[in-house]
């Protein structure tokens, strides 16, 4: 490992360190994972550059034969992309698929391998406070320094697909891979926070729902800052009610077809909770769905006629029951 990268490395635990309590258990142990953890992976976390839109941004290989995930709207707009290793090796790449929704996209590297590449984990099973490693090439490739690595822990799940932390990232990082401490993939940098400590990632697991449909060229969604306008967004498909005196949520609508009505819910009932969290009006109930993802089965409480009941409701993407403006 060349000494820029261990003096990053180092710079990187002073910082997240200096926050923790002294009794915090065997740090000399966390940082030989962090450690460990570059070492397995710097070789296939990349740059993009493309000459059409003048856009850059990171990526990572996740194969020997040269695919790469990366962010949609790193690659927005381009058919191919230059794809810088760290040595400074350059090859070209072909751009695949996106959900620009979720803020993924696909690249492949047109040449031969074999290419060196990260294996993949899980992003759902995140817990806040977990430790994260966060590579990108900050501020485009640059010959003299590898990739600068970030360390820091997981803040928040939602809205969604996406998480929170507050590794420290800049612009170019957009694209670049988030790993835990078994060098596993967990997520793709998407947007940076204003204070860039405060930045979200597109969980990995995105990429595994979608894989398919991106490999084969597909491109849908819409990037948007409004997270709850979002395509993706899980929903349960009613209009909700609005009465200051009430604790819960009116439901004054059933889309036909949406979960809420293949579960039996109806007009007047009172949503309460939602997997035992007590819903006291609507905006905390679109946090709740915010942390889900379609697909997810979730628990309803309800009052109707004055009787608590409860009903399995397996929740639906907002483009399976609205239309997209």
């Amino acid at each position: 490992m060349g000494s820029i990268q261990c003096l990053a490395i180092v710079s990187c635990f002073v910082a997240a360190l200096s926050s923790l309590d002294a009794s915090e258990p065997d740090l000399a142990a966390l940082e030989a994972k962090v450690k460990s953890v570059a070492q397995q992976t710097m070789p296939a976390t990349i740059a993009l550059l493309s000459e059409d839109t003048n856009s850059s941004g990171s990526g990572v290989l996740v194969s020997a034969d040269g695919l790469i995930y990366t962010a949609a709207h790193v690659v927005q707009g381009a058919k191919e992309m230059f794809v810088i290793f760290p040595n400074g090796e350059q090859v070209t790449g072909k751009v695949l698929g996106a959900n620009y929704s979720k803020d993924i996209a696909m690249v492949k590297v047109k040449g031969k391998g074999p290419f060196p590449f990260v294996k993949l984990g899980d992003s759902k099973p995140l817990q806040a406070g977990d430790w994260l490693v966060a590579l990108g090439h900050s501020t485009g490739f640059d010959a003299t320094r590898t990739p600068p690595l970030r360390f820091g822990r997981m803040i928040s799940k939602g809205p969604g697909n996406f998480l929170t932390t507050d590794c420290t990232l800049i612009g170019g990082d957009s694209g670049g891979p988030l790993f835990d401490l078994e060098g596993k993939l967990v997520g793709i940098h998407s947007s940076i926070g204003k204070d860039r400590e405060n930045n979200n990632h597109a969980g990995i697991d995105g990429f595994k729902s979608d894989r398919n449909s991106m490999l084969s060229g597909k491109t849908w969604g819409a990037l948007t800052l409004n997270p709850f306008a979002n395509p993706e967004m899980p929903v349960l498909g009613i209009a909700m009610g609005m009465r200051p005196e009430l604790k819960g949520v009116m439901v004054e609508g059933v889309v036909e077809g949406s979960p809420s009505a293949i579960a039996g819910m109806k007009n007047g009932d009172v949503i309460v909770a939602l997997d035992n969290s007590t819903i006291r009006d609507g905006g905390e109930l679109l946090q709740l769905l915010a942390k889900r993802e379609a697909g997810d089965e979730v628990k309803i409480d309800l009052l109707r006629d004055d009787k608590t009941l409860s009903t399995t409701v397996k929740l639906m993407r907002r483009s399976e029951i609205f239309e997209t403006p």
